[in-house]
């Protein structure tokens, strides 16, 4: 294995998923972000997955405090990077703040050390060049829950060294993933290629005044016989992360974007961020559609 000390850039929800699943799996972790403030809720976000791993994977007390044991939080990015053999960018979706994280980045990590961003939309071309080492970087990302929905998708950019690109597949397959390769850009990967669009769908529904969300996801659920409908599902997502898809697009000029922005801007500005905040389209832990009567 190539890789040995892990820093994960970006504690949000599933960088921190993506750091406690490579710690669970025996890797020494960092995990930076820019202040204290964020570091406590990371710390937070961390201890809430224990109880996750007891119950779906069977691990016991004393595995999940190790893992703990392996990460080491910091608000310094030069600390957090300077024996970092990957780093896993999972900041914001948004490209100028991606762009500035790595034209820092460039500047303090160590010159074999290998990028990866965990965008969900954006293509790592897009910033290839500002990292300094096109050639060292690619795209590692995972799914939400990533301890049960464990995939992995790497995808390369035309720059790309092959040896990286396989050592990522290696590193993903490490860490209880299955690796999932793409030798061809594509925006959303495979799973947000199909993802993105169902959701896209459902919020339009909810923004053009259709039909509200527990209808819509009461419909999908009822026809495909599925456990989650799309806004149950863009709650598990985040209301962070559909914001800053449906604000670029709305930079387009498309008034249905941008009418559907304000409306999650209006959640976020209410703390309703999803299933971290207890509240987004439904209240956790008991939302509606896990009631008995809800399909009735």
């Amino acid at each position: 294995m190539r890789f040995r000390n892990i820093t994960v850039a970006g504690g949000g929800v599933l960088g921190s998923q993506i750091a406690y699943q490579t710690a669970f799996h025996g890797f020494p972790v960092v995990i930076y972000d820019i202040s204290d403030e964020a570091l406590a809720k990371v710390r937070d976000r961390l201890e809430k997955l224990k109880p996750n791993y007891m119950r779906d994977l069977g691990a016991s007390q004393e595995q999940v405090d190790a893992a703990m044991d392996r990460i080491r939080l910091t608000a310094h990015l030069a600390d957090a990077v300077r024996e970092a053999d990957l780093v896993i960018e999972a900041v914001p979706e948004i490209p100028e703040v991606k762009r500035e994280f790595y034209e820092r980045l460039a500047n303090v990590a160590p010159s074999h050390t290998v990028f990866a961003t965990n965008s969900s939309t954006l293509l790592p071309s897009q910033f290839a060049e500002a990292t300094g080492r096109p050639e060292k970087f690619l795209a590692l990302h995972f799914a939400n829950s990533i301890w049960r929905h464990n995939t992995a998708e790497v995808m390369r950019h035309p720059g790309t060294d092959e040896q990286v690109f396989e050592d990522v597949i290696e590193f993903a397959r490490a860490i209880g993933m299955v690796p999932l390769p793409l030798r061809k850009e594509q925006p959303g990967y495979i799973l947000n290629s199909l993802l993105v669009p169902f959701l896209e769908a459902a919020q339009m529904l909810w923004v053009n005044e259709v039909a509200d969300p527990e209808t819509i996801d009461k419909t999908w659920m009822i026809a495909t016989g599925a456990k989650e409908g799309p806004f149950a599902i863009l709650d598990t997502v985040g209301i962070r992360t559909a914001y800053n898809i449906a604000s670029g697009k709305a930079k387009a000029r498309n008034e249905e974007y941008a009418k559907l922005a304000e409306k999650l801007k209006a959640m976020i500005d209410q703390g309703k961020l999803g299933r971290e905040s207890g509240e987004g389209f439904y209240r956790y832990p008991n939302p509606r559609f896990k009631q008995p009567d809800f399909l009735r």
